[in-house]
């Protein structure tokens, strides 16, 4: 069944009914959002990355909220991940692979109580896109420490405030090329807990609907 705007939306709105409306965006928000949802792997609008740019610059943020705009949205690839990898696991299982049913051996068990451990926030995670975390970590650990280390890189430099981080991965998983609901749901979750309101995050999904389709990159 096609997940589409629509009901995107109607998913969003559902949740947030009863959030007070809150403050709109600022213009530099507004602007930021719309750099990341034409910067996207599911977009690539190198046009519209070069006017955004512009804008965002010209509304004050500076190089480096602008890049770790790129940084952050540069991570959607990790849905191939999470779509992908619960998939080969369930395949696996079918075949009686060792690989899914063995214990954890010494070095996923160290990276596991490193990266997950007891920690309540990924529990989230769990929810949203089941088995994912496991079957990365049981298929290559490697993969699964870089998916750590690579999306902790725009909260390590920080140029971004979290709440305009969490808007724009909203975004980017409401926009019309990508619409990946479980990402969705979990920034929307995440949105609100920063004390995001209503009328920011329907800002910040009109803004994504708005995003350009992939015409390709020359």
């Amino acid at each position: 069944m096609a997940l589409t705007l629509d009901s995107i939306h109607r998913v969003v709105q559902e949740v947030v009914k009863d959030v007070k409306e809150g403050e709109p965006l600022s213009e530099l928000d507004a602007v930021l959002v719309g750099l990341a949802v034409r910067a996207s792997p599911s977009a690539l609008d190198v046009v519209g990355v070069d006017k955004y740019v512009r804008l965002a610059l010209d509304a004050g943020a500076t190089s480096a909220q602008v890049h770790e705009t790129l940084v952050l949205v540069s991570g959607l690839g990790v849905h191939t991940l999470m779509a992908g990898s619960p998939i080969v696991a369930s395949v696996l299982l079918e075949r009686n692979d060792p690989l899914m049913l063995e214990p954890f051996d010494s070095q996923r068990q160290k990276l596991w109580s490193t990266y997950i451990g007891n920690d309540p926030f990924w529990n989230s995670m769990e929810r949203e896109v089941p088995g994912f975390l496991e079957s990365l970590l049981r298929q290559s650990p490697d993969a699964f420490e870089a998916f750590f280390q690579y999306c902790a890189v725009p909260w390590k430099t920080a140029a971004l405030r979290a709440y305009i981080k969490e808007l724009i991965s909203l975004a980017v998983d409401a926009s019309p090329t990508h619409r990946f609901l479980p990402g969705l749901r979990l920034h929307l979750a995440n949105t609100l807990q920063l004390g995001v309101g209503r009328k920011a995050i329907l800002q910040t999904l009109a803004i994504a609907a708005a995003a350009p389709a992939h015409e390709g990159v020359i």
